[in-house]
Formats: structure tokens, C-alpha cells, sequence
């Protein structure tokens, strides 16, 4: 599905008086109606460094972009964004926006230390070959996540840490780990 597509699943979800599992249950349709929150607000108000436009405009062959997502997923609510207005910025990249826990389950194929986590973002060329993979978080804000598991932080305090370490970061770090993959196509 295409952003407008993906974003019309938020609606749907937000706006169903009886949405369908898992967000029946109030604590996964809550982090949604956040998620959707954090979406529009990095839209309207997150900044792509002058390094990350340069090397998508410079793309010169057609790119499909592959984002595993779930409108539950607070990291995805803060990547996603900025994976969109990337891609916009190159008319030879296309998105498509797949769920992970939906057919065909494309994240099977890219687990990360054997589970599916997520976003998850596949470059992939005009043939289907896979060019570069990204995710699910950035390397810092993994950092975080794991010594808040060894730590056993209990949940709620981890969604602010991480929500406090995403609000500082702005986009930045995501967007410095994507240039290297950008300038090694």
C-alpha cells in the first residue's frame, strides 16, 4: 500500500467503534492514537539534513522503498516520517507500506535477532534485488532499549524513555544512518 493507504489504516482503526484485534484491546488502540499523533506532527515539523537530500536527489535509477510497519509501533511512528518525506524528494522512488502481521508477512524474511521487529525499511532496485536494509531503530536508540531491558525498566517507563530519546534526536540519527546506504548504491 502506498502512505495515503497506510495512513488511511490508522483512520480505520482510530475511528471503528469495534476495531479488530489487537486493537480491541484499549492499550495497543492508545499507543495508536499517540502513534498517529507523533506521525503528523514529524510530518509537519521534522527537518532532512542538506546531506540526506543531496544523496536521494542524486538517485538515478528506480528505487521501490519496502516499509514493514504496524500502526502500533512507537518507533515507526517516529521513523516513518522522515522515510516518507526522503522518499518524495526523488520521483524514482516508490513506497510500499507492508504490515508485518498481515499477508504476505515480508518481515519473515527480515528478522532481526529472530523476531520482527519493526519498522523495518528495504531498498530495493528496478528487478526486486534487495539493495540495503535498515532497522528497526537507530543504533543509539537501541542502545537505550537494551539497557533498559537489562535494567528491567518497567514498560511504561521505557515508551518515555524512548519517547524523550526520539523527541531529542529529531530524525537525525535515523537520517545519518541511511546516508552511507544511500551513497553506496
Amino acid at each position: 500500500m502506498d502512505i495515503k493507504s497506510y495512513e488511511h489504516e490508522f483512520f480505520d482503526i482510530l475511528h471503528d467503534p469495534n476495531p479488530a484485534a489487537p486493537y480491541d484491546n484499549p492499550n495497543y488502540y492508545n499507543y495508536t492514537k499517540l502513534n498517529w499523533s507523533r506521525h503528523q506532527r514529524w510530518l509537519k515539523v521534522g527537518v532532512l539534513s542538506e546531506e540526506i537530500k543531496t544523496a536521494v536527489k542524486a538517485i538515478q535509477a528506480p528505487q521501490q522503498w519496502i516499509i514493514i510497519t504496524e500502526p502500533w509501533c512507537g518507533d515507526a511512528a517516529h521513523i516513518i516520517p522522515f522515510i516518507q518525506m526522503i522518499a518524495n524528494l526523488n520521483p524514482l522512488i516508490t513506497t510500499d507500506y507492508q504490515l508485518r502481521d498481515s499477508a504476505p508477512n515480508l518481515i519473515d524474511q527480515y528478522l532481526t535477532n529472530g523476531t520482527k521487529s519493526i519498522p523495518k525499511l528495504i531498498l530495493r532496485d528496478a528487478t526486486g534485488k534487495d539493495l540495503a536494509v535498515w532497522g528497526p531503530r537507530p543504533v543509539e536508540s537501541q542502545k537505550l532499549y537494551n539497557q533498559l531491558k537489562k535494567d528491567n525498566v518497567d514498560f511504561e517507563q521505557q515508551k518515555i524513555a524512548l519517547q524523550q530519546w526520539y523527541n531529542d534526536d529529531k530524525g537525525k540519527s535515523f537520517q545519518a544512518e541511511l546516508l552511507p546506504l544511500l551513497l553506496a548504491l
